[in-house]
């Protein structure tokens, strides 16, 4: 599966000097509530496809902002509400079929507020612990130029699971890995991907941390904390709908921010189920910023290591 890399991989991995960045969008979280002029909320029961076991809300329990940190919230407790998302719930059957699930949770997006093709993503997050839970930081297209998933792609800049949970096979001897990882090829059963995972003890430390791309046309780079621990570049990826070289990740992508509970990932790394204990259970966001290359906004290459 995955390539586990030790955490001595990253030394001297500092990331160097580039030529200047322009901030193009932020959030930092110092007012009241979230900013709907940045954000939109998914709002479904459908499980995202993996078998989680939440319902995402747009509910202020779920997500909130205090003392300048986006609180997004998982909750233990019945949930009931649609059982597809949007787009699928235009083409169903039936789409006002509900779903009802033990857990309910947030996923925010900036799709219809803001999209980047190439740029520099970080976001400073507290990420939660214990068994099924399974925060993400990640990206879709604005539009699905190439096809549906997984053919016009995913860039997942950050997924972790079950951090802090015992395991004999760990560093360490618990759970304490993260995942950068990007979904490309063609719609199921002809998707791809291709992960890198690192063991990084310093994500059970109750602290924040830096998690990042630095995506160029043709690589994309990984970050956590300012250092650079996987690349890719376009020899790893393809899509099915195209020849081209660089696709699918030449076009727009939105920003995604969601606590997930349950689900193939948490749930098949040999325990299964969800530890229903320590609920509520949150992803603490300190802040976004998204950078474009100023010296070359059409491929980011001059900003690229």
């Amino acid at each position: 599966m995955s390539l586990l890399l030790a955490l001595a991989g990253l030394a001297g991995a500092q990331v160097a000097p580039v030529a200047p960045w322009k901030l193009v969008f932020a959030d930092e979280f110092e007012g009241r509530k979230i900013d709907r002029k940045r954000w939109n909320f998914d709002v479904d029961c459908w499980g995202g496809g993996n078998q989680e076991r939440q319902c995402y809300t747009a509910s202020r329990r779920n997500a909130y902002v205090e003392g300048g940190v986006l609180h997004i919230v998982a909750r233990k407790g019945q949930s009931t509400g649609y059982a597809l998302p949007d787009a699928q719930r235009m083409r169903a059957a039936n789409p006002r079929a509900l779903a009802t699930k033990e857990y309910s949770s947030a996923r925010m997006v900036t799709r219809g507020r803001a999209a980047w093709r190439y740029g520099k993503v970080e976001v400073r997050a507290k990420l939660p612990q214990g068994q099924g839970t399974w925060p993400a930081i990640w990206m879709l297209p604005e539009k699905n130029v190439y096809g549906p998933w997984a053919s016009s792609g995913e860039i997942d800049i950050l997924e972790a699971v079950n951090l802090g949970v015992p395991c004999a096979s760990c560093e360490g001897g618990r759970e304490n890995t993260i995942l950068g990882t990007l979904h490309f090829g063609g719609v199921p059963p002809a998707n791809k991907f291709k992960s890198t995972e690192i063991a990084y003890p310093q994500v059970l430390d109750g602290g924040f941390h830096t998690y990042g791309v630095i995506w160029s046309e043709g690589r994309i780079d990984w970050t956590v904390d300012g250092r650079v621990y996987a690349t890719q570049t376009a020899a790893d990826w393809f899509s099915s709908a195209t020849a081209d070289d660089d696709a699918p990740f030449d076009q727009p992508f939105h920003l995604i921010l969601n606590l997930a509970i349950g689900g193939h990932l948490p749930e098949g790394r040999g325990v299964k189920g969800v530890d229903p204990t320590g609920f509520p259970k949150a992803m603490e966001v300190d802040w976004v910023r998204v950078w474009q290359c100023a010296a070359d906004p059409g491929t980011g290459r001059a900003c690229a290591r």
